[in-house]
């Protein structure tokens, strides 16, 4: 079923008030790729009266129509930044948007995480606990840099006016937070939230006021990097920051979900399909791929610096069994619209499946150290035994004719697996649809060194590999590479050399590139902001100018003269 999304539906069901309701700035898909479905149906499964309002219209009283719930509002900005949803990298009005019905972008709002906050209090003046989360809440949680208007900006909790903030993954602690207040106990200690406070709780690290933060770039940075080193549950500390005569109090983080957890979630029944109440408006594009595609894990522990997914899932990765897969493949096999293509076994990385490093699931991540970079650490004892099995295993159930890996693999992982290449002809024999996308970002040393990436070496060794694999098992199959211009440290002689490179050594011409965007709580939007790399604190070159960063991504392209600077 659908969680209600209208009042006849709520009537339908007998519901006459409701207990908790979702705001969200995407369309309703009913999908474990979109939280708001997962919290409501997770909450649902819990006993509590749910229902949906997306996209609400900002100038009516669209925001009525479910009426007030009894416990909080969920608000949501939706699957991704709405400010990255409606900007390009050059701050272009997108045109398009794939989570709204009919692909115009005209529905979302900007900064809508304090534009529904705005919308339920001047509709319901004394109302529910206003509770944010999602992506946009997450990452703008303590003071952040803000690309779209180019300063320093309050805790989004605050600009809100919202009472709490879930960060991070928020199946337990939304739970958690709606058995609390039903039970009329106190929240303000429970982990994974932010709640603002007259003063600091004891034993909490007090980081650098927003008014400091926002005169020294120095404060900023180390700002920065305190909140960074305190976002695994097992090593952190509650952090407190000053605005005015009070404090953004973040808990410690949640733990993170248990494989059982991760299975429950994912084995909640799932339409599949946008809410029917979307049906006249157009078509939701996302469903193409995410339709019959399922998430292996989450987390990872790649922590490249322009990648916000180690502050938001987490640096540990969490597999779901093989049985749990198998039952929600075996689902979508019963849906009318599969053809027998599973799209997307995968997750943030698809190569991440099936191990963990047993010193980090012991004692937390570790301190001033990465997994990955600058080379994969010897705890981390990479196998990709499991993944191999469970691809096999879904392979064999019947109705399924083809299982593709199109979420991207990480080639060092590769390597660091004493049976990496027979990984790999697997994948170039079975799970490949004619092309397989990796993300090299750059091939300058310097630069992959500020992106936390792999050097360029490791990189022609795997197209090497890729490359008589598909000769060795008779097959035609590409690699497409993705690569990032005008990155904090690169050039236009950097990409230049890139686009020379990739012609030459790659044998192919760049055409996957965009431009670097500064988003909220990562190092590379550190290094924009502050002009230094934050590692060894050299000042480093930022291109911040709209033509400048143009022509970097068409340089790349073999769109800009070498000698000039200006269009072919």
């Amino acid at each position: 079923m659908f969680l209600p999304a209208t009042k006849e539906e709520c009537d339908a069901l007998g519901w006459r008030s409701l207990d908790v309701i979702l705001i969200t700035g995407d369309a309703y898909v009913d999908s474990p790729f979109f939280g708001t479905a997962i919290l409501g149906k997770l909450l649902l499964s819990r006993g509590y009266r749910v229902g949906v309002i997306s996209q609400p219209d900002m100038t009516g009283d669209d925001i009525e129509r479910l009426g007030e719930p009894r416990l909080f509002w969920g608000v949501s900005a939706g699957c991704v930044d709405s400010m990255v949803s409606n900007y390009t990298s050059l701050k272009k009005r997108r045109n398009q948007d794939d989570l709204t019905p009919g692909g115009v972008n005209n529905r979302r709002p900007d900064r809508a995480s304090i534009a529904y906050t705005n919308l339920i209090r001047s509709h319901f003046k004394k109302t529910a606990p206003i509770v944010l989360g999602g992506i946009e809440a997450s990452l703008r949680r303590v003071a952040h840099y803000d690309f779209w208007d180019n300063r320093v900006r309050r805790s989004v909790l605050l600009d809100s006016k919202a009472d709490i903030l879930i960060y991070g993954m928020g199946e337990r602690p939304i739970v958690e937070l709606a058995q609390l207040i039903e039970r009329g106990e106190d929240w303000r200690t429970m982990r994974g939230i932010c709640h603002i406070e007259k003063e600091v709780p004891g034993g909490a690290v007090e980081i650098p006021s927003f008014e400091d933060v926002v005169r020294d770039k120095e404060l900023f940075e180390k700002m920065f990097i305190t909140f960074y080193e305190n976002n695994d549950p097992l090593t952190s500390k509650v952090l407190a920051q000053k605005y005015g005569d009070r404090y953004m109090i973040q808990n410690l983080p949640q733990l993170p979900l248990s494989a059982d957890e991760l299975d429950e979630v994912h084995n909640l029944e799932f339409e599949r399909e946008a809410h029917p109440s979307h049906e006249k408006e157009g078509e939701v594009r996302a469903l193409e791929t995410i339709r019959f595609s399922a998430t292996t894990h989450r987390g990872c522990y790649g922590e490249c610096n322009f990648c916000a997914i180690a502050v938001h899932q987490g640096r540990t990765v969490v597999s779901r069994t093989e049985e749990s897969i198998v039952h929600e493949v075996t689902e979508m096999i019963r849906h009318p619209k599969f053809k027998g293509i599973v799209f997307d076994l995968g997750g943030p990385t698809a190569n991440m499946y099936g191990y963990e490093c047993e010193k980090k699931l012991n004692a937390g991540s570790c301190r001033g150290k990465r997994c990955l970079y600058p080379v994969v650490c010897k705890s981390l004892k990479v196998r990709h035994s499991r993944q191999r099995a469970l691809l096999r295993r879904i392979t064999e159930l019947p109705g399924v004719k083809k299982v593709f890996v199109a979420s991207g693999v990480r080639y060092d992982l590769v390597f660091a697996d004493p049976d990496g290449e027979g990984y790999m002809e697997e994948l170039v024999m079975k799970h490949i649809s004619g092309q397989m996308k990796i993300a090299p970002e750059h091939t300058s040393g310097k630069v992959l060194g500020l992106m936390g990436k792999p050097p360029r070496a490791m990189l022609l060794r795997f197209k090497k590999l890729f490359d008589s694999l598909n000769q060795k098992c008779g097959k035609k199959q590409f690699l497409t590479y993705y690569f990032i211009a005008a990155h904090p440290g690169s050039t236009i002689e950097d990409m230049r050399s890139l686009s020379s490179f990739s012609r030459g050594e790659l044998k192919h011409r760049p055409e996957q590139v965009q431009i670097f965007t500064p988003t909220p709580s990562t190092f590379s939007t550190l290094m924009y902001y502050t002009g230094r790399d934050p590692f060894s604190g050299e000042t480093i070159f930022v291109d911040r100018d709209y033509h400048g960063r143009n022509a970097q991504k068409e340089a790349v392209r073999g769109h800009v003269h070498p000698g000039s600077g200006r269009r072919r």
